[in-house]
């Protein structure tokens, strides 16, 4: 009797979200699906280094079981505590980004509204100050955590993410996903055979002759949306009116003499400048709207902005920042670019992997792919870009700049009406509430507000029922608890030295 289950998966495409997909499909469908991955090395990948949110230690260790040093050592990675972001507000500012928390909460309320309250009399630090991310990340400082820490302090659970060489992951998850059965097809896919009943995906023809069947599919194609566009003729949303940038530039650089664990975003004439540390080299790129700044000019900035020698030409990418209209259609589900683009300000291009690979293994389905739980699946994930998309335009709308067109017209931008009133409610209240399981939760909200200079007319009232001196006293207590847990840390370079060197660092 045929129960309907799926039996052999294929994956359409390689690079990070093709072999991550491949890794954790083997790893939890096998032995009773057959897992495949077609890809030609003719077709190049966009991943040119890649610095990450939190989440991938989850996908990485409990996802695929795999070794942290080992894999560190084998992506030529680094540690990010969060991104510091250089003239974004105005001109001159800085201010840190960072995962975890911020300060001490006070029963119901959190930390930020105590801070406000003292900064508007002049009687608190910078409030990076307070959050053992940004301090540490300010001293170049690293640590996992600390087993012996006592309970509450914010070393028992320091959270941290990577920075590697997207080429290099997706190398070492190709190791692993072929040694767990991954069947690999070297090709070019030159067709696509769907059936007549219902319009699902049969198999792909290769160059060469051959036919690759599946059950469900993958569309890791990247831009080309080889299966879930071309094939299948799932449209795109256009997001350029809110995200303007549509090109980027990338160069690799001669490695820093400091490893310094965090992204650093830079605001430029018409976009922004990344820069992300790893043991072997430096990754820079450019983000850019074409309309506003000339292909050259943009390479001159990138070039003219690097901490050290440029190791390659810049590379370039066009790209619309948007989405599918629908992320699983029939029996396809597109991950990764296949998806759609969000620019890498956040870090968010492997979370939208991992959350869509997680989502599709939770909602695994039959040869029949449910409607009702496809259209689940496509209205969480809508949700999930969507508050992404906002928070990067928050960016862009909250900056006070005003020495170039393109970053008054960000100013002066309409945006969308449930990020509007985010900011509406933060300006107006010093409250932000998380929206369901939206990523981005109010500790990172709250820093890129303040850290852009949009300051709330008021905070909490319970933050005035504290006298004085004891604010003062609090703040100077939290600062301490984190002036101390930093002293603590070891310099980011030495942990790595000591626990998970590349041997080409050597």
């Amino acid at each position: 009797m045929d129960d309907g289950a799926i039996r052999r998966v294929v994956v359409v495409g390689g690079g990070s979200a093709g072999w991550m997909a491949a890794a954790a499909c083997i790893r939890h469908l096998a032995p009773a699906c057959e897992v495949h991955l077609v890809e030609s090395e003719e077709i190049g990948t966009v991943g040119v280094g890649e610095a990450t949110v939190p989440h991938i230690r989850t996908f990485n260790t409990q996802v695929l079981g795999l070794d942290e040093a080992e894999f560190v050592r084998a992506t030529q990675g680094t540690f990010k505590l969060g991104i510091q972001f250089r003239d974004w507000g105005r001109r001159g500012d800085a201010y840190f980004h960072g995962f975890g928390s911020v300060g001490l909460d006070l029963g119901p309320v959190a930390f930020h509204h105590y801070w406000l309250r003292a900064h508007r009399h002049g009687l608190a630090r910078p409030l990076g100050e307070y959050a053992l991310q940004a301090s540490a990340a300010a001293q170049g400082r690293f640590l996992p955590g600390a087993a012996d820490a006592p309970a509450g302090s914010p070393l028992a659970a320091v959270a941290y993410a990577y920075h590697f060489d997207a080429g290099l992951y997706a190398r070492f998850l190709r190791r692993y996903a072929e040694q767990r059965g991954v069947r690999r097809h070297e090709g070019r896919i030159v067709g696509v055979e769907q059936r007549g009943e219902d319009g699902f995906v049969a198999a792909l023809q290769l160059e060469d002759g051959r036919r690759i069947a599946g059950d469900l599919f993958l569309d890791c194609s990247g831009f080309r949306g080889l299966l879930i566009g071309q094939a299948l003729g799932v449209g795109y949303q256009d997001w350029s009116h809110w995200l303007p940038c549509d090109r980027a530039l990338a160069v690799p650089s001669a490695r820093a003499p400091e490893l310094a664990p965090y992204t650093r975003s830079t605001a430029l004439e018409a976009g922004w400048q990344w820069r992300i540390p790893l043991q072997h080299r430096t990754g820079n790129g450019h983000v850019y709207c074409s309309r506003y700044l000339s292909d050259d000019e943009a390479a001159a900035r990138l070039l003219g902005n690097l901490d050290g020698a440029a190791l390659a030409e810049p590379r370039p990418l066009r790209f619309t920042t948007g989405r599918r209209e629908r992320f699983w259609e029939r029996n396809v589900v597109a991950v990764g670019l296949a998806s759609g683009f969000m620019e890498p300000l956040e870090s968010t291009s492997l979370l939208l992997v991992q959350t869509a690979i997680l989502r599709l293994l939770d909602m695994f389905p039959t040869r029949a792919c449910d409607p009702v739980l496809v259209a689940r699946y496509n209205a969480a994930t809508i949700f999930e870009y969507e508050r992404i998309r906002d928070f990067i335009i928050l960016h862009y709308k909250a900056n006070q700049r005003d020495d170039s067109p393109f970053w008054r017209d960000c100013r002066h931008m309409p945006v969308p009406d449930g990020l509007q009133e985010t900011i509406d409610l933060f300006r107006r209240t010093g409250r932000f509430y998380r929206n369901g399981e939206e990523f981005f939760a109010l500790q990172s909200w709250v820093q890129v507000m303040v850290g852009q200079r949009l300051l709330p007319e008021r905070w909490h009232p319970f933050a005035d029922q504290m006298p004085e001196e004891e604010l003062v006293q609090f703040l100077q207590h939290v600062h301490a608890v984190i002036r101390n847990c930093v002293e603590a840390m070891p310099p980011q370079q030495a942990f790595i030295d000591r626990h998970c060197r590349a041997p080409e660092a050597a």
